[in-house]
């Protein structure tokens, strides 16, 4: 009898469908220096959150959880009622399993201890970044960074487990919720893509080894902040403008980032008059994005320093933001430079 492989017809169906998340992680455990399966288990336990907020966000219109919340979180940020459903979600999903034992959230003031001193693991989360989008159906966004903790098993958590540099991070990641959802994380080991398939309810591969472009020619601004921002970023902005760049900012972090991140291109939120530290927090927001960048061959800047060299001193700090392509962000610092410089 004559036989042949099994090769899947794909063109009649008109898309490729790739691995799925949760077998791509399985595949990949063993590249964790400590592979005993807890840090696949959390960002197992991330993307099943992100799911059943993806379900929230659809039917948020619906569902009365669109909207102000009446509270403002510890930035002084009015909460939106998604914010406070995400945030329940994640941190529902994390403590399930044991292996996390703190969480740092931007939608609470002080680190949540699960009292689980057997826990290896910190998460620093923004639930959803760019909620108040959500009632005009602007793509926003989760941000995750996870932490191993430098004391001791078995012990209460110190400062010390939370306070850590971003180049400590054992993995990151965002989802965003868009025309279609997406997961994107690293372990330290390059950057993949994840796209849910609602009606399958599984998240599948579809960027793998994703690889940002050098140079870019779209520069992600809010150019409403042009007087209160230095004169540096502002000769630099003029200098795309010069030279036909395209302007492309939604507001929403995650996705002016993962746009950039693909297509090549730079976001910056710089200090400016009314915060000269700069609005984006640095343990949930910049540091993860920054380890994405890094891993995909981008960069990450605070205008000075590499983001991922900076020490937090606070557990909401803030930090200005360059990050995008290699090119546009190294262009950008000698213009700020230059700036100081000029009297």
């Amino acid at each position: 009898m004559k036989t042949k492989p099994y090769q899947p017809n794909n063109s009649v169906l008109g898309y490729s469908v790739g691995v799925t998340l949760d077998r791509f992680i399985k595949s990949k455990q063993d590249d964790f220096p400590f592979a005993s399966g807890e840090l696949s288990q959390i960002l197992r336990d991330i993307a099943l959150a992100s799911k059943i907020v993806n379900r929230e966000i659809n039917r948020a219109g619906l569902s009365n959880i669109s909207g102000a919340f009446g509270s403002t979180n510890i930035q002084g940020e009015e909460q939106q009622k998604l914010d406070v459903v995400a945030n329940i979600r994640f941190c529902r999903a994390l403590t399930k399993g044991g292996e996390v034992c703190a969480i740092v959230s931007e939608e609470d003031d002080e680190v949540i201890d699960l009292q689980n001193s057997s826990g290896k693991y910190v998460v620093a989360m923004d639930p959803l970044d760019g909620s108040s989008n959500i009632d005009v159906n602007i793509s926003i966004g989760t941000i995750f960074s996870i932490y191993r903790r430098v004391t001791p098993v078995g012990s209460p958590i110190q400062p010390e487990d939370v306070m850590q540099p971003g180049s400590k991070q054992v993995a990151a990641g965002y989802v965003l919720y868009g025309s279609s959802t997406m997961l994107v994380y690293t372990t330290g080991k390059g950057v993949n893509g994840f796209t849910y398939e609602q009606s399958l309810g599984e998240f599948f591969l579809s960027h793998p080894n994703i690889t940002a472009p050098e140079n870019g020619k779209t520069f992600s601004i809010n150019e409403g902040l042009k007087s209160q921002v230095s004169d540096g970023v502002n000769n630099y902005i003029e200098n795309c403008k010069d030279r036909n760049f395209s302007a492309r900012y939604i507001g929403s972090l995650v996705a002016d980032f993962h746009r950039n991140l693909l297509k090549g291109g730079i976001y910056i939120y710089p200090s400016t008059e009314k915060a000269p530290k700069g609005k984006l927090r640095l343990l949930y927001e910049a540091n993860s994005l920054a380890f994405i960048a890094e891993q995909a061959g981008a960069v990450a800047s605070d205008g000075k320093n590499r983001i991922l060299d900076i020490i937090p001193s606070s557990l909401h700090q803030r930090t200005p933001l360059y990050i995008g392509s290699k090119v546009m962000v190294e262009e950008a610092e000698n213009y700020l430079k230059e700036a100081e410089v000029t009297p």
